[in-house]
């Protein structure tokens, strides 16, 4: 019989407490680190990936730090399968690398990834441990409605853009894909489903999507690409939820600079419908190819009197075109113009060969005998600058 073994009061008292401190300590998540060998292996595996970039030296980054890993250590707690939500960060300053990939250039700068795509949209909310943990369970839930009698689509909000799924069974492929594509473009659009029984009249040939757009008098639209394709369903799905040519305010103007394209803007009141339809169905018939080198845009010119006037414009000069390349402003001739076949498209060429960037510098090409064309004003500072900070 092995003897008792007996500890003194004062080893008891300090196994109790080490005990208690054992049990009662929440456990601790290391924040992942990325660099070049890693980042596309940890991003690609996660379903929901929040990357802090900083640098060392910026205070707001040292700020960040212990607020992050509180964030991630709530997160974890409540999501503690490995590839549920990651958090990580990138040191900018070791890896620049990274940081042009993304278009850093401010720190620290929160982006959101989900299976290894980077989300338009970057976190802006309030830099707290309940404000990113609320924000995480928010890109957690379920971002597609359900619906339950097919009487509800009557009851839909026609003002929204909306994407109607109809699925034999939600345990598919063919709806994993889609609830992929949902996660991703939710702000964009509203995203429904129904299953079984429900969705049965609307499965004439098997699973569908369907695309409702804005207004009750468009016709729906149907998807007719491969279901299980996920790069054909997304870019299908896109481009009926992100339009063509986007209003751009005072609130989204920084998210839309760090998509780092220029912008074609219409200049235009809010009420002057006719021309922002000129622009739209020109901007479509002359320059759908320029998609993702150029972002097409429309302002209204009231609210945006301020830059107006860095191009020597005001609302009374309304509607106006320019091109805002980050560096100068390029202003398009009379807004008429517009409508001759390819004068659209050649200012957008004038501006990727370096025409009007030359011409600022040097003015007209001497082949260039209409005056008053190509006309160009520099700006002196980013445009989210000019439009935020000016604005007040």
């Amino acid at each position: 019989m092995n003897p008792a073994l007996f500890l003194s009061l004062p080893d008891l008292r300090c196994s109790l407490l080490l005990l208690v401190t054992w049990v009662f300590t929440p456990v601790t998540t290391e924040i992942t680190s990325l660099d070049t060998e890693n980042i596309d292996e940890i991003l690609n595996n996660a379903d929901v990936a929040l990357v802090n970039f900083y640098a060392d030296w910026c205070r707001f980054s040292q700020m960040l730090h212990p607020i992050f890993e509180e964030a991630s250590d709530v997160i974890k707690e409540e999501f503690p399968n490995e590839n549920q939500v990651v958090f990580a960060r990138v040191d900018c300053d070791q890896h620049s690398d990274i940081a042009q990939r993304y278009r850093i250039s401010k720190y620290p700068t929160l982006k959101l990834f989900r299976n290894g795509m980077m989300m338009k949209r970057e976190y802006r909310g309030q830099r707290s441990v309940k404000a990113l943990a609320d924000y995480i369970r928010q890109q957690k839930s379920d971002p597609i409605q359900e619906i339950r009698d097919l009487a509800e689509i009557t009851t839909l909000d026609r003002s929204k853009r909306n994407i109607i799924g109809y699925f034999e069974q939600k345990d598919s492929d063919n709806y994993r894909v889609f609830e992929r594509v949902a996660n991703i473009l939710h702000d964009d659009c509203a995203f429904l489903s129904a299953f079984g029984d429900v969705s049965k009249p609307e499965r004439y040939s098997g699973d569908n999507i369907i695309y409702k757009p804005p207004g009750h008098s468009a016709p729906d639209m149907v998807y007719l690409g491969a279901m299980t394709n996920f790069d054909v369903t997304y870019n299908w799905i896109q481009d009926k939820c992100v339009p063509l040519v986007r209003e751009i305010t005072f609130e989204n103007g920084e998210e839309l600079t760090e998509e780092g394209l220029p912008f074609l803007i219409l200049f235009h009141m809010k009420e002057d419908t006719e021309s922002l339809e000129i622009f739209q169905n020109e901007v479509a018939r002359q320059l759908i190819s320029e998609k993702g080198t150029i972002n097409f845009l429309h302002a209204d010119c009231d609210k945006f009197r301020h830059p107006l006037l860095h191009i020597q414009k005001t609302p009374a000069d309304c509607p106006v075109i320019a091109i805002d390349s980050f560096r100068h402003m390029y202003v398009f001739g009379d807004f008429k113009d517009v409508l001759i076949p390819g004068k659209l498209k050649q200012f957008v060429f004038d501006l990727h060969s370096g025409k009007l960037h030359r011409e600022f510098h040097h003015g007209p090409d001497p082949t260039d005998t209409a005056p008053g064309e190509g006309r160009h004003l520099c700006r002196q500072q980013r445009y989210e600058k000019k439009l935020i900070l000016t604005n007040h």
